[in-house]
């Protein structure tokens, strides 16, 4: 393929595997994106995420416009007439170059005998567009592009906010950056960003994010590569706020990949006594590692690869701050990471809770009288957020919830919740507790 890359047929295959429920966007990608054109990595990107986005709507057209399906071992075809189907219907690439491209892409994926077939489906779609998608009107999987299960859990979670929720997730979400207080303001971050001709804008909630007004080269940004600035969505900064660091206190951030809340307390609080962070897989935790060390902080925290759940990896002394950033289903960052309503099944979110509770239960047990733990997930079904903190209060005699009071999210029984926001933050819940001192 090096002689002539097709796009689009390296599009396929990064997403065929993903149809097959296999792997992720983020395990795929990165390959394709090292074997693809330095001035074609953008494109490939947009088709991969933009196809994905609308998976849902373009299964939908493509079920409507093939006669019988593709055999399992021509997945990478279904990939390719998704990825043209939302070429035409969805992105501002020419129609003609959009049709030549993808109808190529069979011969590219060594399958001459779809050429013909891509050429009349796609232009038939061309042709009957609106007919097509009326027929379609009243497919609930079309309408709201999501599975059905989640769609049903959304609207018995969040009846006045279902419909909100499930638009806000088919947009793109805006690049938020967390400005680095220990070089520099978050005035004089937007100060140099403007003289450097970049829009951006600071953020309502966090008092160390800055949006941009359009998405960009993060490492051609003043001061990104020298730590100044890192990539962090508003809502996953506000948990430095509800840990109320102070000068001396030890702190655990467990399931810390990949170190985004790790490194913003370290930098708002450098007086504190010991940091360790936390995470189960190697590769994440080198993740960690790595953004340790482009913000000179490597030396201010211990990262072990270690599993939250248990406490063999732990010396004895406890931690005064506890970040539980659970793992979830990360079903309030989908327009991050659109593969998730593919992927996710509703059977998960049960087996997901008990892996949180665990957790929680778990690192209870680290934390000293008068201590504050803060739960977070960047999901936005209660069964994993709420109804934990619900659960664990009534197993747990000392744990004492203390309500968040904050001009963001919504406040609920336990905790608060946050939903994604056209322009705004990702969808996200926090729930604080405190261990008493008079049991």
């Amino acid at each position: 393929m090096a002689d002539a890359i097709n796009i689009r047929a390296l599009a396929a295959d990064v997403l065929a595997p993903l149809l097959r429920q296999h792997g992720s966007l983020n395990t795929h990608l990165p390959d394709a994106l090292a074997h693809c054109p330095p001035q074609d990595r953008a494109l490939l990107q947009q088709l991969c995420y933009g196809s994905m986005r609308e998976l849902f709507r373009l299964q939908a057209l493509a079920q409507k416009l093939l006669q019988k399906p593709f055999k399992p071992q021509d997945m990478d075809l279904q990939a390719l007439l998704l990825i043209g189907l939302w070429q035409l219907r969805s992105s501002r690439i020419p129609a003609h170059a959009a049709l030549h491209e993808t109808v190529e892409a069979t011969l590219v994926l060594n399958k001459p005998w779809a050429k013909k077939l891509f050429n009349a489906v796609l232009r038939r779609y061309q042709r009957e567009q609106d007919t097509l998608e009326q027929q379609l009107a009243d497919d609930p999987c079309f309408t709201w592009n999501h599975p059905d299960w989640f769609v049903s859990k959304l609207q018995h979670n969040w009846p006045d906010h279902w419909q909100h929720i499930l638009a806000a997730n088919d947009e793109q979400a805006p690049l938020t950056l967390r400005v680095n207080r220990r070089q520099q303001s978050r005035e004089q971050a937007l100060a140099r960003l403007n003289a450097a001709g970049i829009d951006a804008s600071t953020c309502r909630f966090s008092a160390d994010g800055l949006t941009l007004a359009q998405a960009m080269d993060v490492n051609a940004l003043p001061g990104f590569e020298q730590g100044a600035l890192s990539v962090q969505d508003e809502a996953a900064q506000l948990a430095v706020q509800l840990l109320d660091l102070q000068p001396g206190l030890r702190v655990l951030d467990a399931c810390a990949a990949p170190g985004g809340k790790l490194c913003h307390l370290l930098e708002v609080a450098p007086e504190l006594q010991a940091v360790t962070a936390v995470e189960l897989e190697p590769a994440r935790a080198q993740r960690i590692a790595d953004n340790l060390q482009r913000l000179n902080l490597q030396l201010e925290c211990q990262v072990l690869t270690a599993d939250a759940s248990s406490r063999d990896w732990w010396q004895g002394q406890p931690y005064d701050r506890i970040l539980v950033d659970a793992p979830c289903s990360g079903t309030g960052v989908i327009r991050r990471h659109p593969d998730i309503k593919w992927l996710r099944r509703g059977e998960d979110i049960a087996a997901l809770a008990q892996v949180q509770l665990g957790i929680l239960a778990n690192l209870w047990q680290l934390l000293p009288p008068g201590g504050r733990l803060v739960y977070a997930t960047c999901s936005i079904f209660s069964q994993e957020n709420e109804r934990i903190i619900e659960r664990f209060l009534k197993q747990q005699a000392d744990a004492r919830h203390a309500p968040i009071e904050a001009p963001w999210g919504e406040a609920r029984p336990f905790g608060r919740q946050l939903f994604p926001q056209p322009g705004g933050h990702d969808g996200f819940y926090y729930a604080v507790l405190s261990k008493a001192t008079d049991t």
